[in-house]
């Protein structure tokens, strides 16, 4: 049931729709129930193990599942939902979409024997002028709706890469190359992982972050973000 409390804040500061700027109504988040049924989904949980996502880390890191919500390309709505959450101050935009992938893949059996989860981490000096980790806040939703805990201290990012907008598969292979070093492997060793990113492209990031955990040790990895793109 909707709080008089959110009808009244709503009335108050009504927020738009980050994907065609339609005012929000209590109830929703992020983007309004039209723009949410129209936005091309992956369908991926219907088969987690062996979708065209799951195929890409195949011989790169040990995978399990892999899903993401939306199908990502540049300059369309998915991207600027995106956009916003990153660049446009929008944390609670992470914590939302989160709860939105995780509710529509929790039925489909894909958090099943999962142990915790790990965010992509930043680098400090780019979580310094963001202000937050948007795979963070990515995962403290899918936590909130699964109720798997989320490692925070377990792996970090060691060097600030460039973007990885505009570079090809190899170029961003080589820009993320021994960008992470595990911190406490004590919890994950034996464990089930699910790695969260905001997008996944080539999977790069991904297999960097995925290999730095399996060199701690025996683990089994899944993956899970907002946009898969084909770019």
């Amino acid at each position: 049931m909707i709080s008089f409390l959110s009808r009244l804040i709503d009335l108050i500061a009504p927020r738009a729709c980050s994907v065609c700027g339609r005012r929000l109504v209590p109830g929703e988040n992020v983007m309004c129930a039209a723009c949410n049924r129209h936005l091309p989904r992956t369908h991926f949980e219907d088969d987690a193990y062996e979708n065209e996502m799951a195929q890409l880390f195949w011989g790169r890191i040990p995978i399990e599942r892999a899903g993401a919500l939306f199908f990502y390309h540049a300059q369309s709505e998915v991207s600027r939902m995106i956009y916003a959450l990153k660049y446009g101050n929008h944390p609670e935009f992470g914590e939302q979409l989160g709860q939105m992938v995780a509710e529509e893949y929790l039925e489909k059996g894909f958090f099943q024997g999962i142990d915790a989860i790990i965010p992509v981490p930043l680098s400090r000096s780019r979580q310094r002028q963001r202000g937050y980790n948007q795979s963070m806040e990515i995962a403290r939703g899918v936590s909130e709706v699964t109720k798997i805990s989320i490692l925070k201290d377990t792996i970090k990012r060691t060097k600030f890469v460039e973007s990885q907008t505009h570079k090809s598969r190899l170029s961003r292979a080589e820009n993320v190359e021994d960008t992470f070093k595990v911190l406490d492997s004590s919890p994950i060793l034996n464990k089930h992982i699910l790695l969260i990113d905001d997008i996944v492209t080539t999977g790069a990031t991904i297999c960097a972050c995925g290999q730095a955990l399996q060199q701690s040790g025996k683990i089994y990895i899944s993956v899970l973000s907002l946009g898969y793109s084909k770019d």
